[in-house]
Order: C-alpha cells, then sequence, then structure tokens
C-alpha cells in the first residue's frame, strides 16, 4: 500500500536540530491513527548553514 501524506520537519539552527527527533516523536504521538510507511533523513550544507530534515511518509 502507498503512502497518502508527507510531514517535512527541518531545522537549520543547532538547538532546532538537537531537538528535530523529539519534535517528530511529539507530532507521531499527536497523531496515533496514521500508518507510518516510511522516514527518511537528509542533510544539506553549504559554508554557513547546516539543515537537517526528517521526511515522514504515512497513511491515513
Amino acid at each position: 500500500m502507498q503512502f497518502n501524506g508527507v510531514r517535512v520537519f527541518s531545522a537549520t539552527m543547532a538547538q532546532e536540530r538537537e531537538n528535530l527527533g523529539e519534535k517528530v516523536t511529539d507530532w507521531m504521538s499527536r497523531n496515533p491513527n496514521l500508518e507510518i510507511m516510511e522516514i527518511e533523513t537528509h542533510q544539506s550544507s553549504d559554508e554557513a548553514f547546516h539543515c537537517i530534515s526528517i521526511i515522514v511518509f504515512y497513511r491515513e
């Protein structure tokens, strides 16, 4: 079965990056009716900034 929803969490500031996992966990606990199909983590950087993204694919 395929997903029918996507939620993207991202952060560039150090403190936000450190708390990103907790933010995803909180969202998942507040949405127990969703079936998580896949989770991807991506990092991108330039000379000054680092961005972490967590992408959650789910089915309602």
